[in-house]
């Protein structure tokens, strides 16, 4: 009894990690909107703030999973933690320095930090209790994940996009001394928030420090074995592949909503950020409902049955028009909402002394939302038609749903043995 009720905490402590990280990855869209506009980015130099954020997962998923390896889970989290709130911090001499270069420096360490949480908190709640569960249950977390996507776009909006950006031809016709005062007054609206946010964590880390989590090891574990030795599943490898183009797509189409809403459009922002609150409130209910048939519905086959439906809702937004297509658009990203953790759970499954080399390359994978979103950027920039850059989300769709069939379980496998 004592030991469930201590998994249960546990449990509940790492959820909240969830809602941290997914708060600050759903201000992402609201802050390449804003830098576009404050220091006259083209679509893909503005895609560079994905591509900081995620190039930090590639680099540093494998020393994340050698801390776990070594230190332990709660090592990791403080690790991670730590270098969460620094990136926050990061964002004052950033906007004190009118620098894009700075923001996006920040944006990469704040971004090592979580790819350490993730890649410690995602297997670690899925060994908190039942293995036959664990896909369930990290889909309950990533729920909350979910729950900020839904509200960052509405808090980011109010503080960081708190008047629509001036035009380029506007910003043209202002001097030298009047343009950089209105650089500096728009870059300091960004430091409010990040500075909040880095002092919640900060307190987070120190609750985390003092509190005494359960420290998961395998017996079977062998200290110095090969990182490479979990490639050797075939469920890893395809975790690893499925989830580079899932993550591609989710952040191409949740950082470019309020772009592709000004574009297709010509949606202002303070009109466009209630469609992101809206897109993120999908997505948080996509994943309690899919946490919820879960329990009836295979995993593979119900992350076969979201990817079909994204991909049918991309075709309407690649060959639509009007606000049919930004509904769509918003559309998908219900069906997106378990795409995320059931690709981990699987690609972790029955893995045993491997699972935390498993989740540093599968959180490695994630390095696609550093190359789909400047790739599809470069269509818009070459066709001027931001709708065409989403046939590179439709692949992506088609991409896990091919997956989804290739990792199901083998007939004598247990129908819940995820």
């Amino acid at each position: 009894m004592s030991k469930q009720k201590s998994y249960t905490f546990a449990i509940i402590l790492i959820t909240s990690l969830f809602f941290f990280w997914g708060f600050i990855h759903n201000l992402d869209p609201i802050l390449i909107k804003h830098l576009r506009s404050v220091f006259s980015l083209t679509h893909v130099q503005a895609s560079l703030v994905d591509s900081s954020v995620f190039i930090a997962y590639f680099l540093m998923a494998i020393p994340a999973g050698m801390i776990m390896k070594r230190y332990g889970y709660k090592s990791a989290i403080l690790v991670g933690l730590l270098l969460f709130a620094l990136g926050c911090f990061l964002f004052i001499p950033a906007a004190n320095g009118l620098s894009y270069m700075f923001f996006l420096t920040a944006l990469f360490v704040l971004s090592c930090g979580l790819t350490i949480l993730e890649t410690a908190a995602n297997p670690y709640i899925t060994v908190l209790g039942d293995p036959s569960r664990a896909a369930l249950r990290l889909n309950f977390a990533q729920s909350f994940n979910g729950l900020a996507a839904s509200l960052a776009p509405i808090v980011g909006g109010k503080f960081i996009l708190a008047e629509e950006p001036k035009s380029q031809e506007e910003l043209m016709a202002l001097g030298d001394a009047a343009k950089l005062a209105y650089i500096q007054s728009e870059t300091s609206l960004v430091k409010g928030p990040y500075l909040v946010l880095g002092a919640v964590i900060l307190l987070v880390a120190i609750l985390f420090f003092f509190t005494k989590l359960p420290d998961i090891r395998d017996e079977e574990e062998v200290v110095g074995k090969n990182l490479f030795s979990s490639l050797k599943h075939k469920n890893v490898r395809w975790g690893v592949v499925a989830q580079f183009f899932y993550v591609g797509a989710q952040i191409y189409v949740f950082s470019f909503l309020l772009v592709f809403a000004e574009d297709a459009l010509d949606m202002p922002g303070q009109q466009a950020k209630y469609y992101g609150a809206l897109a993120g409130l999908l997505f948080m209910i996509g994943r309690f409902v899919g946490t919820f048939f879960m329990r009836f519905v295979e995993a593979y086959k119900l992350l076969m049955l979201y990817s079909i439906f994204a991909a049918l809702l991309t075709l309407i937004v690649i060959f639509g028009s009007g606000m049919a297509t930004l509904y769509a658009l918003v559309g998908t990203t219900f069906f997106m909402s378990i795409m995320f953790p059931t690709i981990f759970a699987i690609g972790i499954r029955d893995t045993e002394s491997d699972t935390k080399s498993a989740s540093s390359f599968i959180i490695m994978s994630i390095v696609g939302g550093a190359i789909i979103p400047p790739l599809s950027s470069s269509i818009t920039d070459m066709t001027h038609n931001i709708h065409s850059s989403y046939v590179i989300v439709l692949l992506c769709f088609l991409v896990v749903m091919f997956l989804a069939w290739n990792t199901r379980p083998v007939e004598s496998l247990e129908n819940h043995s995820l």
